[in-house]
């Protein structure tokens, strides 16, 4: 049975479509099912913003194919693991959670790889340095977590 993991950002254009993008490059050749979306609507059908589809490149992977799209309660239910990327996306989640099964679901990325960086930090309003430091991030807390399921 596949494990499903869903990464969640504000709006779904920078640090979830990276995180899927990370995780599926790391668990391609395994049984997982990975997607991403926003707590906001704000990008619904959007590309990622043109930074994170230029930074996963530069790491050879393509998340110029993905489309922003919000969290709905199928999700909730659906996902065996749903990871945030900051504070803010954790209590809106939390806040669309019926069940306590659903609330036990939800993580910090950064806290379920046991990484010292409390959060993910939003590189929307900054540069391209920005985008690489969120990847670098990205990429160690999904390696990780990784690690911590094949142990």
């Amino acid at each position: 049975m596949a494990t499903k993991v869903l990464m969640v950002c504000l709006g779904n254009i920078c640090r979830s479509p990276l995180a899927e993008g990370v995780m599926r490059h790391l668990t391609r050749k395994a049984d997982f099912i990975i997607d991403s979306a926003g707590t906001a609507n704000y990008h619904t059908g959007s590309s990622p913003d043109s930074r994170s589809i230029a930074i996963a490149a530069e790491n050879g992977i393509d998340i110029s194919h993905q489309q922003a799209r919000q969290i709905n309660q199928h999700d909730l239910d659906f996902f065996d693991h749903i990871f945030v990327m900051d504070e803010h996306n954790l209590n809106d989640v939390r806040f669309l959670c019926t069940t306590e099964k659903q609330k036990h679901k939800i993580h910090l990325l950064t806290q379920a790889a046991e990484l010292t960086a409390s959060f993910v930090p939003d590189p929307y309003y900054g540069e391209k340095e920005d985008f690489k430091i969120v990847y670098d991030l990205i990429y160690l807390a999904c390696t990780s977590w990784l690690k911590k399921q094949n142990k």
